[in-house]
């Protein structure tokens, strides 16, 4: 079992219309990112000015796990490091490995809503427009709770062996993972 699972999330300044395309998520700009290290027992709250101290625990973990972190947040976070964190970084992306299992893509909170009882607080739209306001500590608390989230679903399908989600017509179904770490 990995001794320092690290869970990741992050939210941007700008949205994909705000830069010209999702080709361009490393000009997205970090507001706050989060981490949840199994090893410290806590969670750290990173600004845009600590994105290389958050490189730098993403790079010391021995799993970085996440929910479309490895296409989106990894990207994003680029912009701040010379060196290719997707390369560098040992993840478990839960939502490419739902990916594969489906042939589709599906929202962390249809998985946490169904697997948990319950969702998430707000989505990326909301923590953007709390960037043009001012508001960092609501962005904080947000993407706090989305790493919970996160870790949550992932120790419900490691204890459970599935997790459960609502497709797209709004029925409860059900697929195995293989997300246990012994």
């Amino acid at each position: 079992m990995p001794r320092n699972i690290v869970y990741f999330d992050l939210e941007t300044q700008r949205s994909a219309g705000d830069v010209g395309g999702w080709d361009k998520k490393d000009r997205m700009g970090m507001s706050i990112g989060v981490t949840y290290s199994t090893a410290a027992g806590a969670y750290r709250i990173y600004g845009e000015s600590d994105a290389s101290e958050l490189i730098d625990e993403l790079n010391a973990a021995d799993l970085v796990i996440g929910f479309n972190h490895v296409g989106f947040d990894y990207a994003v976070l680029q912009a701040y490091s010379m060196w290719n964190i997707e390369e560098q970084v040992t993840s478990l992306d839960l939502l490419l490995d739902l990916e594969v299992k489906l042939g589709h893509r599906i929202k962390l909170d249809d998985i946490a809503t169904a697997s948990l009882g319950t969702g998430k607080t707000a989505d990326g739209l909301d923590a953007i427009r709390w960037w043009r306001e001012g508001k960092i500590l609501q962005i904080a608390e947000y993407c706090c709770f989305d790493v919970k989230v996160t870790k949550m679903v992932h120790e419900y399908g490691a204890k459970h062996g599935h997790v459960r989600y609502k497709d797209r017509f709004g029925q409860e179904r059900s697929v195995e993972v293989n997300w246990s770490l012994d």
